[in-house]
């Protein structure tokens, strides 16, 4: 993994330990924890409410906690332009908020129990309020950005358009006759990716920066948000431990078919075994013992080399475009955040 945050002058950096563990230029360290204080401060202020019941639901996840990776690609994306620029922390609350917002809706639709350690909106209240506490946070989210501009306002309509488009795309399915992998992809582009290049996008863009290093920013950032959610597949089958933030195998179980599955259905592999394990992922696999034996069979099988293989792929093409912009240690840690992406799935 790539951990150099040299200095302009070509001499080693200051480095400390940043976002997911990566070694950071302490400047810029700085520089984003501030940053982040000062968007954390924002996000509570705009979720309370005079309604005694709204206010405590909308801050039960904000409360919770979060890695607040959009509004650290904010900030980073800021340092091709001026990083100081005003709007940039509203900005960044703007796109987790909605990142919040979509949580609580896809709970509902998930039927999920629990969320960041705690039990879930879904589950505390009910179904209703979960709905409407997150639409409450789209409400926040809009009225922060009606202040930024008319094309931060355009730019988040239409990434929250792509976002219902792909969570559609994923409750409908393929249309008959569609490349299965191919829809896959784009649902993933659509639904998660899409708000991760809005980050950056908004970073470069309200910093000032030149409009071709808007362009390029956003595009790596939609890379990247779509190379976190590949390495997330791989390390849902392939991880002993619950470093994915789920129990192993819960894709499979749930009937998600992610990468690696759909690589396997597509035909890749020729082995003995084969057959068995197409025939077990069309299967409801909440049974305990068909479960582990498709979990057992898709490690083993090489449709996960081609699933790293592909996760590889969208990282370098998200690192190769950061390496055109101008060298600064933003670009550095944007280009080691390619290069852990990769590393964190073995």
């Amino acid at each position: 993994m790539s951990n150099a945050f040299a200095e302009e002058s070509g001499g080693p950096a200051v480095q400390e330990t940043g976002p997911f563990g990566l070694p950071v230029d302490s400047a810029l360290a700085a520089d984003s924890r501030r940053f982040l204080a000062a968007v954390e401060e924002l996000l509570l202020d705009s979720v309370r409410s005079d309604n005694p019941l709204l206010n405590e639901a909308s801050k039960h996840l904000v409360e919770a906690g979060g890695k607040r990776f959009r509004p650290m690609l904010v900030t980073l994306a800021s340092h091709f332009g001026d990083p100081g620029a005003a709007g940039l922390v509203p900005a960044a609350v703007v796109v987790e908020l909605t990142h919040l917002g979509t949580l609580y809706h896809d709970d509902v639709m998930d039927e999920a129990t629990v969320r960041r350690g705690r039990q879930s909106a879904n589950v505390r209240w009910d179904n209703t309020r979960a709905i409407l506490t997150g639409d409450y946070l789209f409400a926040r989210a809009s009225d922060l950005l009606a202040d930024l501009g008319t094309e931060p306002v355009r730019i988040q309509a239409r990434a929250f358009a792509r976002l219902v488009r792909g969570q559609i795309e994923e409750t409908t399915g393929p249309a008959e006759g569609a490349d299965p992998l191919k829809h896959y992809l784009q649902v993933l582009a659509d639904k998660t990716a899409s708000l991760i290049a809005v980050s950056g996008q908004f970073g470069a863009l309200l910093s000032g920066a030149p409009a071709s290093t808007v362009d390029t920013v956003t595009s790596a950032c939609e890379k990247i948000g779509i190379a976190f959610q590949l390495s997330d597949d791989i390390l849902d089958i392939d991880s002993e431990t619950e470093e994915s933030g789920k129990t192993p195998g819960t894709d499979l179980r749930e009937g998600i078919r992610t990468l690696p599955m759909h690589h396997v259905l597509a035909g890749v592999g020729s082995g003995p075994d084969d057959a068995r394990l197409r025939d077990l992922l069309v299967q409801d696999l909440t049974d305990d013992a068909r479960h582990a034996e498709a979990l057992a069979l898709l490690r083993a099988h090489p449709a996960m080399d081609r699933a790293r293989a592909d996760l590889h792929r969208v990282a370098e093409d998200a690192r190769a475009e950061l390496l055109t912009l101008t060298a600064n240690p933003a670009r550095d840690a944007l280009t080691a955040l390619c290069d852990y992406v990769v590393s964190r799935t073995g």
